[in-house]
């Protein structure tokens, strides 16, 4: 088959190659190129770019770097200003994976091919006739929490050739295939921002708004953040308190109070019930007649982790997720993940809405 396969001069993309050549496949490699919010280029890319053309090289292959710069700002980076803006707490790299890299590329680019293959750590599933987004083999470097947004048409026209590998194989194909990134260290951080400082990124675009932060318990000043836009709910670290651990619990955007508590067996930090707005179904809706306490897993950040809970429609075709273990760091604005009760299937996702943000 003609497969368009996205690199990114890491080990997973490169293992990617690899098993698609070992199939007999015709592959074009392709690197899409972000530049830094000032319009300046991005000096990591340069090293991840080089190491793709070593790749390619090693193959024989074609390879395009392709630039999305303004779509990737436009898009991206906007909702995610606009998400903090309101207090909330945003998924970048899940908007990402849905308007660049199976939106945009496949719109210009992808679309001229049978196929594109990512380095994701997922897989897909064939069933009932239909293709449905399965969860990776390593439970640890599972990927579909980020792919949970994307819709049936750009899964169809998906592959992740290493979701059937556990990490540790595709390291030891790299290394016994002499791969030149085969000991690079994977990478960090928001999906193409390199090595840039998030919150200097918050701060260029949004500045500072000082405020005091409160220990909701008792009312008393413990200190003052920049802006409530840097904290989100459940973060522990970054808050210069002393006395910790302390975790923040509540934001009030409209006073610019920040509420935290204390300890990490804090009950205030922990909650069982989510409410998830816009619900996105993948492939299809499981469950278009009736949706009452149906046995579900779900995420609500990346994790290892697969929760269990029960899903419930409501009238107002928003959904409860009601989990049997207490979760840490609900943060409203983030992307509640579901996956059918074996957590082999990852259905779609939904926004969890604020009960601990005041507007």
């Amino acid at each position: 088959m003609h497969i368009a396969v996205l690199i990114s001069g890491g080990v997973d993309s490169a293992v990617t190659v690899h098993q698609l050549v070992e199939q007999g496949h015709d592959l074009h490699l392709f690197y899409i190129r972000i530049g830094m919010d000032n319009g300046e280029g991005d000096c990591s890319a340069e090293e991840d770019i080089e190491m793709c053309r070593l790749i390619a090289r090693r193959y024989g292959l074609p390879f395009d770097v392709v630039s999305l710069h303004q779509e990737y700002w436009d898009n991206v980076m906007q909702y995610a200003l606009d998400t903090v803006r309101q207090g909330l707490t945003p998924n970048p790299d899940m908007m990402c994976n849905k308007m660049i890299k199976f939106g945009y590329f496949e719109r210009r680019w992808g679309h001229e091919f049978d196929l594109t293959a990512t380095g994701h750590y997922a897989t897909t599933i064939q069933q009932d006739g239909l293709k449905w987004l399965g969860t990776a083999v390593d439970p640890v470097k599972d990927q579909t929490d980020f792919l949970a947004q994307i819709t049936k048409a750009q899964l169809d026209h998906l592959i992740f050739p290493i979701g059937e590998l556990p990490k540790s194989e595709v390291r030891r194909i790299a290394l016994e295939t002499n791969m030149p990134n085969a000991r690079r260290k994977d990478s960090q951080g928001i999906c193409f921002l390199g090595k840039i400082n998030y919150n200097d990124f918050i701060r260029r675009h949004l500045g500072e708004r000082p405020g005091p932060i409160v220990e909701i318990e008792t009312g008393k000043k413990l200190g003052e953040h920049r802006g409530f836009w840097f904290h989100t709910i459940g973060q522990r670290k970054g808050l210069g308190l002393s006395g910790g651990p302390w975790f923040v619990v509540k934001k009030n955007v409209a006073d610019n109070v920040i509420y935290v508590s204390n300890g990490y067996d804090t009950e205030k930090q922990y909650g069982k019930t989510l409410h998830l707005a816009e619900m996105h179904f993948i492939t299809k809706d499981p469950w278009p007649e009736e949706c009452v306490n149906i046995p579900i897993v779900f995420k609500n950040r990346h994790s290892p982790d697969f929760l269990p809970a029960t899903i419930t429609r409501t009238d107002h075709r928003e959904y409860v997720v009601n989990s049997q273990v207490p979760v840490q760091g609900i943060a409203p604005g983030q992307f509640g993940v579901i996956y059918d009760a074996d957590a082999r299937i990852c259905y779609g996702s939904g926004i969890i809405t604020g009960r601990n943000i005041v507007v």
